[in-house]
């Protein structure tokens, strides 16, 4: 931590806190919760599934079709943290509310759930952008690993108090139902947000932006026109949202189904949680490992390492029978998941002009939330069709493959070059 400024541990601090909601929300917990709730409505578990995914599919696109002009919008002086702020609490408020829908209204989680992930992924829109504001060029890879690795350590904190208090309530230890427990994790989650929030709230700041203007709307909507027509001119960083538009497609989709998938495998819940949280301390140190790899050896050749590993995973997945396996498994994405989440946003940080970081990072939104459209979808159709939902996950490779080949021709921007000159080489 003493190698980082304060702007800088404040802003990898959010990642520790909003961690806890991808961890207990997005892959965990809820998914849990809700399969038991639409098992117990009658709904078959391939349905269930995929009615996740198609819930995934909607917010996603919703965000997607707002990101680049609320972007744009924010590019303005001092609205980055005021779009920042509304989508934290759409976010934080909406992951709390979880804790009150009626038992069984599988129909009435997904809604919620809806609302909580647009704020979740609206927010870290926003944090993502504000790497431009907080460090340099040259420390950018180290610093976006390390908000990533602060991320795994901090929520495996209270996914474990979570599975403890599930644990206890499942062992009548407590005097809790499961489904109480469960409650209970999604109140956690909210509160751990928002307490290591507030570290970005008071130390970081907006220091690249463009001065307001009358009609900033109209100048928003002229601004992002005027980039969608020129963004060809910028060949490193248009080849390169091409790219990441299918591989992080591939990452997304295994994050948020991966306990649904393991729960059409016959895994027990108690099971899938313990390897989860095993995972996120695995990923803690390889996310750091990767930033610190890249400055050895180039972020462009670790993104490929990340991009194998995925494919080996989709593969292996078509044989797991066992916990065993499913360990395995989940050992494998933990050595890659953050180290190649955290890369794409700094080789993309790097090629932004950085007084249009809010907009630039619009399109790095929407292109990340289109593919996660399709992800879900894929495997969502491949697993009614098929009634297997391993051949859902194997119908991933080839988003891996198509985004492995489209970054080959990406150049890797080079230190110190100024930041235009790169994204238009």
């Amino acid at each position: 931590m003493a190698k980082f400024t304060k702007p800088e541990k404040s802003w990898a601090l959010y990642d520790w806190g909003n961690s806890a909601y991808s961890i207990i929300i997005t892959t965990a917990v809820f998914p849990l919760f809700y399969k038991a709730a639409a098992t117990d409505a009658g709904v078959e578990l391939a349905d269930s599934t995929a009615y996740l995914s198609y819930t995934i599919a909607i917010f996603t696109f919703i965000l997607a079709m707002l990101g680049p002009l609320l972007g744009t919008i924010a590019d303005y002086e001092g609205m980055k943290k005021k779009f920042f702020t509304v989508f934290f609490l759409l976010g934080t408020i909406s992951t709390a509310m979880l804790a009150f829908v009626p038992e069984g209204q599988w129909l009435w989680l997904l809604i919620c759930y809806v609302f909580a992930a647009l704020g979740a992924t609206g927010a870290n829109l926003f944090y993502d952008a504000f790497i431009v504001d907080i460090t340099t060029e040259k420390r950018m890879n180290r610093v976006s690993a390390f908000g990533y690795g602060l991320g795994y350590i901090g929520s495996t904190i209270p996914f474990a108090l979570a599975i403890l208090i599930i644990l206890l309530a499942q062992n009548e230890v407590l005097p809790l139902s499961v489904t109480n427990a469960s409650r209970l994790a999604f109140l956690i989650t909210a509160a751990w947000w928002i307490v290591f929030s507030i570290p970005l709230f008071r130390h970081v700041k907006q220091k690249h932006f463009i001065k307001r203007e009358a009609s900033p709307v109209v100048q928003s909507f002229r601004r992002l026109n005027k980039t969608i027509r020129e963004i060809r001119q910028y060949r490193a960083l248009f080849l390169f949202l091409i790219a990441y538009f299918f591989y992080i497609d591939g990452v997304g989709t295994i994050i948020s189904l991966s306990t649904a998938y393991g729960t059409d495998l016959g895994l027990s819940a108690t099971s899938l949680l313990i390897v989860l949280f095993a995972t996120q301390v695995v990923a803690a140190p390889f996310a750091i490992l990767y930033g610190k790899l890249s400055d050895r050896f180039t972020g462009k050749k670790m993104l490929y390492v990340g991009i194998c590993v995925y494919i080996v995973v989709c593969v292996y997945a078509v044989f797991i029978e066992t916990i065993v396996d499913f360990w395995i498994l989940a050992m494998l994405v933990a050595t890659s998941q953050g180290g190649i989440q955290a890369l794409s946003r700094s080789y993309f940080g790097k090629l932004v002009p950085k007084q249009n970081a809010n907009e630039f990072f619009g399109f790095y939104n929407i292109f990340g939330k289109f593919a996660a459209i399709t992800g879900p979808l894929l495997v969502g159709v491949t697993s009614q069709i098929t009634g297997n939902s391993s051949l859902g996950v194997l119908s991933l490779v080839v988003l891996f493959i198509i985004g492995l080949t489209v970054l080959v021709f990406v150049p890797e921007p080079t230190p110190h070059e100024p930041v235009d000159e790169v994204a238009a080489e």
